[in-house]
């Protein structure tokens, strides 16, 4: 069956709508018609050439997808045709040592691929397409293991529920799951795209009686305000290190999150800890990138750590983090700044790089 799809075929490039043959699923493989997707910073660390991406062949980009299941495979169990689902890029294998220890974001088994010699689940003219992550939500279909999918209610909008399969995954995870933050304590978050937006909801969800939203551009501060953050600091007109330990008369914060990448943020983080205080490093890095900081500038006990995707067991989380916006306790809403087509994908990439959004949502029809 032939769909159109969003192409990456060279760094620094814009991806190009392309006709692309999916092919039936099997096993426990499941066809979805995609509804919406997400346009995350990672899909945009391909196209920069960024990240430790295999670029030899063409594939299709995008990972953070909702939609319709239309087919499965003969030994699918998790859904059923006409579910409503959406995609996860920590797709797990289920009997690795670290998911039968309740860790499946860090899965070491990995989905189970066709065989080489296979017909390739995606392909043009004969040629393999590889798809972002497992998933490759920049289509009007996605073929993937069940693994990858979790069930929703069907009166959850699928375009909100697309952000929480990555970007509000990774970061209400990183708050509640990965740092462990506690009711009363204080936090500060580094970069408020859709991932650190997702923190300070994070952060207001579990109790953070102080969130401090720090970033260059005065347009996410409001979203950040908007969404929880008591405070807001505009990097570009002061230092974020000492402004952060002046809203906190000195003590610096309990918890930092570093949500964008970058290692000099990795470092401010780092040095606006309280005593005993913990930086959560959840931006995805170069691969070649260091982290240094003065040894006498951190507090006593501080601990540094990184966080996968929110150490997310999304078979749970996406359901718990939903019915969280059911009750009104997490907005995503206000998260989608735009809405497109799948034609407007470059425009997207643009708009995230120039920080006039939090989200971009692409529909299907």
């Amino acid at each position: 069956m032939e769909m159109s799809a969003a192409v990456f075929r060279k760094v620094h490039e814009p991806l190009t709508i392309e006709q692309v043959e999916v092919d039936k699923p099997r096993g426990r493989e499941v066809l979805v018609r995609t509804v919406a997707t997400g346009v995350c910073h990672s899909d945009l660390h391909v196209v920069d050439g960024l990240g430790r991406f295999p670029l030899d062949r063409p594939f299709v980009l995008g990972h953070e997808g909702a939609g319709i299941v239309e087919a499965v495979g003969a030994d699918v169990t998790a859904v059923r045709v006409g579910d409503h689902v959406v995609a996860c890029l920590s797709g797990f294998c289920g009997t690795c040592p670290q998911c039968l220890s309740g860790h499946p974001n860090v899965c070491t088994g990995g989905i189970v691929a066709r065989p080489e010699d296979a017909t390739p689940r995606l392909s043009q003219g004969g040629k393999p397409f590889r798809t972002f992550a497992a998933i490759g939500s920049y289509a009007e279909y996605m073929l993937l293991h069940e693994n990858s999918l979790v069930r929703i209610e069907p009166d959850i909008p699928l375009d909100r529920a697309a952000l929480v399969g990555c970007g509000v995954l990774t970061g209400v995870g990183a708050a509640l799951r990965s740092a462990g933050l506690q009711a009363g304590q204080t936090a500060a978050v580094f970069g408020c795209g859709g991932v650190g937006l997702s923190i300070v909801q994070g952060a207001r969800i579990g109790g953070a009686r102080q969130i401090i939203a720090v970033d260059q551009f005065d347009s996410k501060l409001e979203m950040a305000m908007g969404v929880g953050a008591t405070h807001t600091v505009n990097s570009t007109q002061d230092d974020p290190v000492k402004a952060v330990r002046a809203l906190t008369k000195d003590l610096g914060v309990d918890h930092a999150f570093e949500a964008v990448g970058v290692a000099q943020l990795c470092r401010q983080a780092i040095e606006c800890l309280a005593v005993r205080g913990t930086a959560t490093i959840v931006g995805v890095l170069p691969p070649d990138a260091t982290i240094e900081f003065p040894w006498m500038a951190i507090r006593p006990e501080c601990k540094v750590q990184t966080s996968r995707m929110g150490s997310n067991q999304f078979r749970t989380d996406i359901p718990n983090y939903l019915e969280f916006y059911r009750q009104g306790r997490l907005d995503l809403d206000s998260m989608i700044s735009r809405r497109g087509q799948l034609d407007d994908i470059n425009d997207a990439f643009r708009a995230m790089k120039a920080g006039e959004v939090a989200r971009t949502v692409l529909m299907f029809n």
